[in-house]
């Protein structure tokens, strides 16, 4: 008889982060590798803690890592504010052309939110909009060109004392990342896609956002297809999310109201995170900071991050064992018992658990023994 196959490795790269984000990491890489699959974690530093070993926030290794690997799973980072260095997380989706944030969010029983039942998935396009970071500041002579530009083309008149950012919006980035909502929603058995826009004023950039959506639905018939006003939709999520299913939405309303949906299943402790390439780079992480004044204090949970690697499991075909991670956080925050501090009712709760007592019953849950 000829033995089955071994299982492939895969080499994951590994952003270990700071403040609370080494411990939150080594948690979830625990919990991952109770799974059965085979997971070899390629170490790399960015952002602040590369600054100070390498004196570059983003070198080259790390990159390359990622490049070379294709997948990251990426602990809380730091952006020090007033230093001129650049957002991580928007420098690593310029860089590898990240161009679609995907957050679910989804209630489970034993966290506590403001309303009912919610399992929605925010499809964010990562790339263009008003965070494309085309703007132009008081003084400069390129304000001064810009707004003079404008004022010739369009009649209007700037106030001079007034900044100007560029908000634009591509026929090629809206058909990609409105295709990725609808192949997101086919695979994973979801049956509605709802479009986010401002198109009744912005009815140019929003508008060719909303066309385009229009037409990329038709190579869907299988999927329902609609399409909701930006502040209507953040009324309608508060009143009944249970109502949508995938929402796909430009960079600045996506941004804003996937942390709506996130406040609806409980906070950003409980919302994973995955920005996704057209060329199959991913990197996945969680959403909340690195809260920098609990590090090395085994105290902070990690849930946000290992569901953020439920997410990476799937996406690498493990999908079941990815469900099994996905089922035993589940059964952990349901019981009550081996849960963070701020999954009790009172934050003061003696019979909180850690970080690490945490990642070892959700291990426990899957048949992982003692830990």
């Amino acid at each position: 008889m000829t033995a089955a196959p071994a299982a492939a490795t895969h080499t994951i790269t590994l952003i270990p982060g700071d403040g609370t984000g080494p411990e939150i990491v080594e948690a979830t890489c625990r919990a991952i590798e109770a799974t059965g699959v085979k997971i070899a974690w390629d170490v790399h530093d960015i952002g602040v803690p590369a600054m100070v070993k390498h004196g570059d926030p983003f070198p080259k290794s790390t990159l390359d890592s990622i490049r070379r690997n294709r997948i990251g799973l990426k602990g809380p980072l730091t952006t020090e504010l007033g230093t001129g260095m650049r957002s991580v997380n928007v420098a690593l989706r310029k860089e590898f052309d990240l161009y679609a944030n995907l957050r679910p969010a989804k209630t489970y029983p034993g966290v506590r939110s403001p309303v009912g039942a919610v399992d929605l998935v925010v499809v964010r396009e990562n790339i263009e909009d008003l965070y494309a970071g085309i703007e132009f500041d008081l003084g400069t002579p390129e304000l001064a060109a810009v707004r003079g530009a404008i004022e010739k083309a369009s009649g209007a008149k700037i106030r001079e004392d007034a900044a100007i950012a560029i908000k634009y919006i591509s026929v090629m980035g809206s058909r990609r990342i409105v295709r990725f909502a609808f192949d997101y929603a086919r695979a994973n058995k979801r049956h509605k896609v709802t479009a986010v826009h401002k198109s009744n004023i912005m009815k140019f950039a929003d508008g060719l956002f909303l066309r385009v959506a229009r037409e990329v639905a038709k190579d869907y018939p299988d999927i329902e297809f609609e399409d909701r006003i930006v502040d209507n939709m953040c009324m309608q999520l508060v009143q009944k999310p249970e109502l949508y299913d995938v929402l796909v939405l430009p960079n600045l309303y996506g941004d804003i109201v996937s942390d709506l949906a996130a406040g609806l299943v409980g906070g950003l402790g409980v919302a994973p995170g995955a920005n996704i390439g057209e060329d199959g780079v991913a990197v996945f992480e969680a959403i909340h900071g690195s809260a920098p004044k609990y590090a090395g204090q085994n105290k902070v949970n990690p849930m946000a991050l290992m569901l953020a690697g439920v997410l990476m499991l799937r996406h690498i075909g493990e999908r079941e064992a990815g469900d099994r991670l996905e089922a035993a956080i589940a059964a952990v925050v349901a019981e009550g018992k081996d849960v963070t501090f701020d999954m009790k009712a009172d934050h003061d709760d003696p019979t909180a658990v850690g970080t690490k007592e945490f990642a070892d019953a959700v291990i426990r849950r899957m048949g992982g023994g003692n830990a």
